[in-house]
C-alpha cells in the first residue's frame, strides 16, 4: 500500500502531537493540578496513529487506562481532554472520570475503561451492535499484554468468531504490566496468537513501532471487517518508555534494566519515522519546526482552558446517576 506524501506528513504530525501532549503532561504532573492518575504512552504513538488513520469518523474505538494516544488519534477534543485531567466540569467526562475515562462519542470513542481488560467486551459489544443494526461500522479494541491474561479476552474473541463480528483487537504488547514482565506471565512466544482457525480469526504479530506497517495491517483488517469476514487480532510489539503511571520521577526503581529502556528509546517510532520522511524528501526541518510551533500553541490554549474552567459543583454530584 503506497501512501501519499500528504498522508505521511499528516500521520507524522499526529504522532508528534501525541508525543508533545504526553511530554507536557509529564512535565506538569508534579504541580498537582491534575488530580488524576495518568498513564502515558510515550513510545507507543505509532500504534494509535497507524490504526486510527485507517478508520472512519463513525467507527468505534474502545480503549484502556493508557488511552491518551487513542483518544487524540481518533479525533478527540484536546481541550476537553485537558479539562478532564484537571477534573473540571468542561472535561470530556464532565470531570467525573479523569485520565482513565476519556470519551468523545462524536468521533466514535464511546469511552475508556480503567479495568484491565474491561474495554474488550465493550468493544466486542459495539461490533455486535453494528452487525445487528445492519451498519458497516468497525469496532477497534485497544488493550495491553496484561489484559491478554484476562479471561474476558478469550471469551470476547470466541464470541466475535462465533458471530463473525466486525471487530479488530489491537494488542499493544509493551513488555510490562505495571512492574511484571510479559515473560513472567505468558509462556512461549505469542501464545495468544496460536490455535485459532485463520478463517475465523485473522491473527498476526507486527512491529508496533513501524507506523506505516501498523497502518497497512490495520487497513487490511478494517477491509476484512467491513466485508463481513469477521474479527482480526494484531499484536503490536512496542515498549513503554516511561513508567506505569505518573511522571518519570514517580516510577518504581529497579524492576527493569535501564539499558533495556535506552535500547527501546533508540527505536523511538517518532524519530524513526521523522528520519525516514526526511531521507525520502517527504519532510523538511522547516515543516517540523512549523508543526511544533502550532502544537505548542494548541497546548498552551488547552492547558489555559483547563486551568480556568470551573470545578463541578455540589449539585453536579447528583447528575448522571442510575438508581431504581
Amino acid at each position: 500500500m503506497k501512501l501519499h506524501s500528504d498522508s505521511k506528513r499528516s500521520m507524522y504530525r499526529e504522532m508528534l502531537r501525541i508525543r508533545m501532549v504526553q511530554e507536557r503532561i509529564e512535565a506538569e504532573y508534579l504541580e498537582d493540578r491534575m488530580r488524576t492518575p495518568v498513564h502515558l504512552c510515550v513510545g507507543q504513538e505509532a500504534i494509535a496513529v497507524g490504526v486510527c488513520s485507517a478508520l472512519r469518523k463513525d467507527d468505534y474505538i474502545s480503549s484502556n487506562h493508557r488511552g491518551h494516544g487513542h483518544y487524540l488519534a481518533k479525533g478527540g477534543d484536546l481541550k476537553a481532554m485537558m479539562a478532564e485531567l484537571h477534573c473540571k466540569s468542561t472535561g470530556c467526562a464532565k470531570g467525573y472520570g479523569g485520565s482513565m475515562h476519556l470519551v468523545d462519542t462524536s468521533v466514535g470513542n464511546m469511552g475508556h475503561s480503567a479495568i484491565v481488560g474491561g474495554g474488550i467486551p465493550i468493544g466486542t459489544g459495539q461490533a455486535f451492535a453494528s452487525k445487528m443494526l445492519g451498519q458497516d461500522r468497525v469496532s477497534v479494541v485497544f488493550f495491553g499484554d496484561g489484559a491478554a491474561d484476562e479471561g474476558t479476552f478469550y471469551e470476547s474473541v470466541n464470541f466475535a468468531m462465533l458471530k463473525k463480528l466486525p471487530v479488530i483487537y489491537i494488542l499493544e504488547n509493551n513488555g510490562w504490566a505495571v512492574c511484571s514482565p510479559t515473560a513472567s506471565r505468558q509462556l512461549g512466544e505469542n501464545v495468544f496468537l496460536k490455535g485459532a482457525d485463520p478463517e475465523l480469526l485473522h491473527a498476526e504479530s507486527v512491529d508496533g513501532n513501524d507506523l506505516e506497517l501498523v497502518h497497512e495491517k490495520a487497513t487490511a483488517a478494517v477491509e476484512r471487517a467491513r466485508a463481513g469476514l469477521g474479527p482480526s487480532l494484531i499484536e503490536c510489539k512496542t515498549y513503554r518508555i516511561l513508567g506505569h503511571a505518573g511522571c518519570k520521577a514517580q516510577d518504581a526503581k529497579g524492576y527493569r534494566n535501564e539499558q533495556e529502556v535506552d535500547k527501546w528509546a533508540e527505536r523511538c517510532p517518532l524519530q524513526s519515522y521523522e528520519d525516514k520522511l526526511i531521507a525520502g524528501n517527504a519532510l523538511e526541518q522547516s515543516d517540523i519546526d512549523r508543526m511544533r510551533s502550532e502544537i505548542a500553541l494548541e497546548l498552551e490554549e488547552a492547558f489555559k482552558f483547563a486551568i480556568e474552567s470551573p470545578l463541578p459543583t455540589e449539585e453536579d454530584l447528583h447528575k448522571y446517576l442510575f438508581c431504581e
